[in-house]
């Protein structure tokens, strides 16, 4: 209702006709928010049914911000190379200069946003349903009512809005149950940008409190240093335990006493404010802790505050997370059009010395090796079973191009997996299997065994070959 105010009037049909039954379903929603469905629409007397909001195939991974694109590019072809993925993106341009950056690395993207025809936009979603490996760039508008149950990958190249949308977007990722990650590149610009666009939007201060509330809870799920699947479970009112598959968890980020460089952030920050009523971006304030002689600090005398260069023992990078931060834990403000940093009043323990304060420190370089740890369904096949599985995949594309539908309306990934493991000879062997019923039996599966057969006979042939490369005799002529 904060978007259609109309919906607020719901509870009008209640009241017109009371005999007629009622139900509310949604995706996802906090304690908070099912409360106020219940008032909202008077259904006080209602059972409710919540089910668990726990998705363990799903991997969740939030990366630092710096070179965002090139961190996408290494996680889809290390990971889920020839994969459906989904790639969200904040505005129609960065969705436009996104998937064609990605086309030019020879990943085949495509665009969908509000700005296309609404003939692109359905030929767009159209071949991601329909065909293999396709990763749509997008912004947010994609997604809704999209039933793909073997989307790998979603990820997101802006910091999203809440952890609502978060998890609605993500939860586009392995449907199917299989293996899945979400992926998301999180900066100092992004805090910035999504407080100035709360200040400066339209809406009450009701409405701009509680964006900022959203905000603040996925800001601490971003810099959490616990699992990030508890605090998300949390958050939706879930307790859970550590689940071992997540960033934090496989690679626990490490922390620092930052209590000595904040205050002399701060103290800059105040500085800058008191001696020159002057007020700044954390640009600005980086260069002057790194002592730049930059025309901007030289022309204004900031070269000259008492503060100037002391920060060089801090990298660049780690002086940006530490702002971010701190704007994540209110300690810093963000204000006014051009994004200036302001001290808060959470700030005073801190600059007098009153109490300690340890933050995460990002590592600079990602340790994949247990994180990318699950590259496909099909990753624990043997060899041979591999290219089976790659045959089945070339029949079962075939077969649905030819009926014009989606290739997993006619087989999932895990079916593939299940018939290469098991190599059935015989329609009592198909049958069974997980996802093949009497209906698909009967359909299909002369056909997947004429596939499994050639397989069988293509791998034979190269066994014997082998034999007679490596020394066995051949009969003459």
């Amino acid at each position: 209702h904060d978007f259609r105010p109309e919906y607020l009037q719901l509870d009008e049909l209640g009241r017109r006709w009371p005999e007629v039954p009622r139900i509310a379903l949604t995706a996802t929603a906090t304690v908070d928010t099912r409360s106020e469905i219940v008032e909202r629409l008077g259904l006080g007397e209602a059972r409710q049914f919540v089910s668990s909001f726990d998705r363990p195939n799903i991997q969740y991974r939030i990366a630092p911000g710096a070179q965002a694109r090139q961190a996408l590019l290494k996680v889809i072809r290390d990971e889920h190379d020839g994969q459906a993925g989904i790639v969200y993106c904040l505005s129609r341009k960065s969705v436009e200069q996104t998937s064609a950056w990605l086309n030019e690395q020879g990943v085949e993207a495509l665009p969908y946003h509000a700005g296309l025809s609404g003939e692109q936009r359905r030929r767009n979603q159209q071949r991601f349903l329909r065909e293999e490996g396709i990763v749509v760039v997008a912004t947010i508008a994609f997604g809704m009512g999209i039933d793909k149950p073997d989307v790998r990958f979603v990820a997101h190249l802006n910091l999203p809005k809440s952890v609502e949308g978060y998890y609605q977007e993500t939860g586009r990722a392995g449907r199917d149950g299989a293996a899945s990650t979400a992926w998301l590149a999180y900066g100092l610009q992004d805090v910035v940008q999504q407080r100035r666009m709360i200040d400066q939007g339209e809406g009450s201060p009701v409405r701009k409190r509680a964006q900022s509330q959203h905000l603040d809870a996925m800001l601490a799920l971003c810099e959490t240093v616990e699992c990030r699947r508890v605090q998300l479970l949390r958050y939706f009112g879930q307790e859970s335990t550590a689940c071992g598959n997540c960033d934090t968890c496989l690679e626990p980020p490490p922390t620092f006493d930052a209590t000595v460089a904040v205050q002399k952030l701060l103290s800059t920050i105040v500085r800058l404010g008191r001696d020159y009523n002057q007020t700044f971006g954390a640009g600005h304030h980086i260069d002057v802790l790194l002592g730049r002689r930059t025309e901007r600090i030289e022309s204004r005398g900031h070269d000259q505050l008492s503060t100037f260069g002391i920060g060089r023992d801090v990298s660049e990078p780690t002086w940006r997370s530490i702002v971010r931060q701190l704007l994540a834990s209110g300690i810093l403000a963000v204000q006014g059009e051009y994004g200036v940093l302001a001290v808060t009043d959470a700030a005073r323990p801190v600059l007098r010395g009153e109490t300690e304060l340890r933050l995460r420190q990002d590592l600079q370089t990602q340790k994949s090796a247990r994180v990318s740890k699950h590259k496909s369904a099909a990753s624990d096949l043997s060899s041979g079973q591999q290219g089976l599985f790659e045959q089945l995949r070339q029949w079962r594309a075939s077969e649905a191009a030819g009926q014009g539908v989606p290739a997993y309306v006619v087989f999932a990934d895990k079916t593939l997996v299940a018939i290469a493991e098991s190599a059935p000879a015989s329609i009592d062997d198909l049958r069974g299997v997980f996802g093949i019923g009497e209906a698909k039996l009967e359909r299909y599966g002369a056909q997947v065994l004429k596939v499994v057969a050639a397989a069988s006979a293509d791998a034979s042939g190269s066994d014997a070959a082998g034999s007679d490369a490596s020394g066995a005799e051949v009969p003459a002529g």
